[in-house]
């Protein structure tokens, strides 16, 4: 065969391949079935290959329909008032600002669910519905521990959103954010979960009114955060909107992002639907929230690993709740729990960390009898007890004055220089000279060399500041945000009660 004739042979063999292997791929090939589904299969049943896009158009339509736009006025004035406020560094007079945020139809009767933060403070609330009608908005109840709110309107047969399942969600699952960012008109966005039972510090931050943003760690105490994280675009105006998984039900709301600009660049929250839904309740049964208490502390998510070093323990071997303390009296105590026990379970779930800890027990009340498997040295145990109610301090067994203050944080203080806020952009602060092995700042892994900027919200400069916020305190909590020597916020909170 001439070398012509090899060529040409050659092409023949080559069509045929190609035709052939174009059969082979086109007949795996599966076309739309009537539903918008399209993939590819194998062959036979046996190790089937099936890659098809979520269904977001019905879930969309089922959460727009649900899905409300909440303006509020607020009347502000931060003139002498000492209010912690990172937008805001300068006296100003009293004026009226609008802040604009979402909202969530929970009942057919105008019950309607957002932030805390949305509605703080509001001296005016409006509903907007998706039909532009227009109500005036009433405050049943707000939760500042969860960052939860309830408002109604008067209006009947709205279209309640579907509540789902948290604790089914999974990470990696598709899901869609709802609401209205930047005042624009229902905007529905696609994305992923990113993680869940995230803890970032972020409650009780910023002034009211505003969408937050991330902080660091949390969390001892009355403050819950176990969000949900996503990647679904959410943005300032989208805080009290829906977190939706795909079939149109309410996993989430919409609390915060992570943002450098105060804009989306790939992270926002919600809280789990599992907790919303028992402090919706109680805000609209009761009018405020009664949530079960154990009685126990814990290090804050930020500075657990070098605690447990501090105490000889490697962080890989905690798997639960490591418990500093156990607040004598209750329910905690009366179980037989004690400092260094490590929780794992309540009921039939499985607990891994304190962030998770804290939003089981939030979701009971008192009275609730739960039962914790726990772990004390090498032995494994279980206790069953009964959640107490949070009640205020008595006012005569409470701290009044520095001294004992500063003996029951178990530190020293010093004040900061002028000089010193100045370089480093601290419009207050005091200094921690020196933390004590027993005391309350040592419990939650606060080293020497931090820093506390504010206490429940206001600036603090001296231990006298703590003292006077700490007497207008109505249960004896108190919340800090503080600067680690690393430059990490954390923020915890803190029980002075008897």
């Amino acid at each position: 065969m001439n070398k012509f004739g090899i060529i040409a042979m050659t092409a023949v063999v080559a069509a045929l391949v190609s035709f052939g292997t174009f059969k082979f791929a086109t007949s795996q090939f599966v076309p739309d079935d009537g539903n918008n589904n399209f993939g590819v299969t194998a062959a036979s049943a046996k190790g089937r290959i099936t890659a098809e896009a979520p269904e977001f158009i019905n879930a969309a339509a089922l959460v727009t329909q649900s899905i409300v736009h909440i303006k509020v006025m607020v009347s502000r004035s931060a003139a002498g008032s000492g209010r912690y406020d990172p937008y805001y560094d300068s006296p100003r007079q009293p004026q009226s600002v609008m802040g604009s945020g979402s909202g969530v139809i929970f009942s057919a009767d105008g019950y309607i669910i957002t932030n805390n933060h949305v509605v703080n403070s509001a001296t005016a609330i409006q509903v907007i519905l998706t039909d532009k009608r227009i109500f005036e908005a009433k405050l049943i109840g707000a939760d500042p521990n969860t960052d939860l709110a309830v408002i109604k309107i008067d209006a009947k047969d709205l279209k309640a959103i579907t509540v789902g399942n948290s604790d089914q969600v999974q990470v990696g699952e598709w899901v869609l954010a709802a609401g209205y960012p930047f005042s624009l008109n229902t905007t529905v966005t696609a994305g992923i979960v990113s993680a869940k039972g995230r803890s970032i510090g972020i409650i009780g931050q910023k002034e009211e009114g505003q969408d937050r943003q991330l902080g660091n760690a949390t969390t001892m105490g009355s403050a819950v955060e176990a969000f949900i994280q996503t990647d679904a675009a959410i943005n300032p105006g989208n805080s009290g909107g829906a977190l939706v998984n795909t079939s149109g039900q309410l996993i989430g709301i919409n609390a915060a992002i992570a943002s450098q600009s105060g804009s989306y660049e790939g992270y926002g929250f919600a809280i789990p639907v599992n907790l919303a839904d028992k402090i919706v309740k109680d805000l609209i049964k009761y009018g405020e929230v009664r949530r079960g208490l154990l009685g126990v502390s814990f290090p804050s998510p930020s500075t657990e690993d070098q605690f447990l070093i501090q105490q000889g323990i490697k962080p890989g071997s905690v798997l639960g709740a490591y418990i500093t303390s156990v607040q004598p009296g209750s329910a905690a105590a009366q179980g037989g729990l004690k400092a260094g026990d490590i929780i794992q379970g309540i009921d039939d779930a499985t607990i891994s960390s304190s962030v998770e800890l804290s939003e089981r027990i939030a979701r009971h009340s008192p009275g609730d009898a739960v039962k914790l498997k726990y772990k004390r040295g090498q032995q494994n145990a279980t206790t069953n007890v009964t959640l107490q109610a949070q009640e205020a301090a008595p006012k005569s067994s409470r701290m009044t004055d520095a001294d004992a203050i500063t003996s029951q944080l178990g530190a020293s203080f010093a004040p900061l220089s002028t000089a010193f806020k100045q370089r480093y952009g601290l419009p207050s602060g005091l200094g921690i000279s020196k933390v004590e092995a027993d005391g309350l700042l040592a419990q939650i892994g606060l080293q020497s060399g931090s820093i506390i900027l504010s206490v429940n919200g206001y600036r603090v400069n001296s231990v006298g500041d703590i003292v006077n916020i700490f007497k207008a305190s109505t249960n004896g909590i108190m919340r800090f945000e503080c600067l680690t020597p690393e430059g990490q916020r954390v923020v915890f909170n803190l029980s002075f009660g008897a």
